[in-house]
């Protein structure tokens, strides 16, 4: 069974999002940070970076959310066919792990920043209710999960950009989102 590697509070609840959306069999591992497991021996073998999430399924090890989420959409066949397709999907996960996620962490630069991040997301989603059309995608795994922490951990306010917050509001109506993202505002 896959082992999800993770603790409260951290990026693991996007994997797990992810897993309970598509009702993917997994096993969760609790790694308590705060003793310091993850600097541990047996945790640095699964990750040597030593942060979490990370996956073990069987034999394979894989850290790094963005490529877990495309592992799985992988593996589990929620990818298309198309090579452009595939492909505009690669995009958006990598815009939301690298280009948003790190556009928005620099306070000094952030107010400044946000337009531009958030711009071409509610352009995106303006004719759609998902990023990738009328059904969820890893793309919103992906990206919604930090648009859904940007409130909780920077105060941003999504009133000029309806379309996010419709969108986030939809995300919100999900049993999975609501259990794995949304538990992390308590």
């Amino acid at each position: 069974m896959l082992k999800l590697y993770g603790s409260e509070r951290s990026r693991a609840s996007i994997i797990q999002w992810y897993l309970d959306e598509f009702a993917i069999p997994y096993e969760f591992v609790t790694v308590d940070l705060a003793a310091g497991e993850h600097r541990q021996p047996e945790f640095l073998a699964i990750n040597p970076v030593g942060k979490v999430p990370a996956i073990a399924d069987g034999d394979f090890i894989l850290w790094e959310s963005g490529a877990i989420l495309l592992y799985l959409a992988e593996k589990y066949r929620h990818l298309p066919n198309s090579p452009e397709a595939r492909a505009e999907i690669l995009q958006w996960v990598f815009y939301g792990n690298t280009t948003l996620s790190t556009g928005i962490l620099n306070e000094a630069t952030r107010a400044e920043q946000l337009p531009r991040l958030l711009s071409p997301l509610e352009d995106r989603l303006t004719p759609r209710p998902y990023f990738m059309g009328e059904s969820l995608s890893v793309v919103d795994v992906a990206v919604g999960s930090i648009l859904a922490f940007l409130p909780i951990m920077f105060q941003v306010d999504y009133r000029p950009y309806p379309q996010i917050q419709a969108y986030l509001e939809r995300l919100g109506e999900r049993p999975a989102f609501r259990s794995a993202i949304l538990k992390q505002k308590d």
